[in-house]
């Protein structure tokens, strides 16, 4: 069997281009692959699909990744997988990179691509946190995405809750009822608080 694993780190991803990327890639090469995928965080300790996966895999198939950073998020946990799955004859191959085999010197370029992988990550990870350190001593800055609506909106919208449901009053401004639900919430909250 030819198994291929995508993962995603967001929903956005998951709903754009990234995840069909993936499959695309792993279906151009292997077209019978049973592909798994699943939104996780490179950050996340636990990725159940990928789990149930490596638990599925017999001796012979073959695990197909589009690239290493998407197979593992660092060098333990990738060397941790190749050694579990190289004595059971499980084929890996990484499509950016090729055959994973299992000799010294396939091992000597799998730890340095981790190892680079890991390292890319982390510079990653720190030139957000200096785009955010900047962002934020600029005057005026807001955490977090701009508000969608304005207070002028809410409160039509919160005054027509008056004798309109929720369906109606959302039909009635585009505003969702779950954003009418969390402002309501919000307006007892701050009434109470006061």
């Amino acid at each position: 069997m030819i198994y291929g694993y995508s993962r995603v780190s967001s929903k956005s991803q998951l709903d754009n281009n990234s995840f069909k990327e993936q499959e695309n890639k792993i279906l151009e090469r292997y077209p019978n692959a049973i592909i798994y995928t699943e939104q996780f965080s490179g950050t996340t300790t636990d990725r159940p699909i990928f789990n149930k996966l490596l638990n599925k895999i017999n001796d012979g198939d073959i695990l197909v990744a589009t690239k290493l950073d998407r197979f593992c998020r660092n060098t333990k946990e990738g060397l941790e997988v190749i050694d579990m799955l190289l004595p059971r004859n499980v084929s890996i191959h990484i499509l950016n990179m090729g055959l994973i085999d299992n000799t010294p010197m396939g091992r000597l370029i799998v730890t340095n691509l981790l190892a680079f992988a890991e390292f890319e990550r982390a510079m990653i990870v720190e030139r957000t946190q200096s785009g955010k350190a900047i962002a934020k001593a600029k005057s005026g800055f807001q955490e977090g995405r701009p508000k969608k609506y304005t207070k002028t909106q809410l409160d039509h919208a919160v005054e027509l809750l008056s004798n309109n449901s929720y369906n109606k009053v959302s039909e009635m401004t585009g505003i969702s009822k779950s954003t009418l639900l969390r402002e309501v919430r919000y307006r007892k909250m701050i009434r109470i608080i006061n």
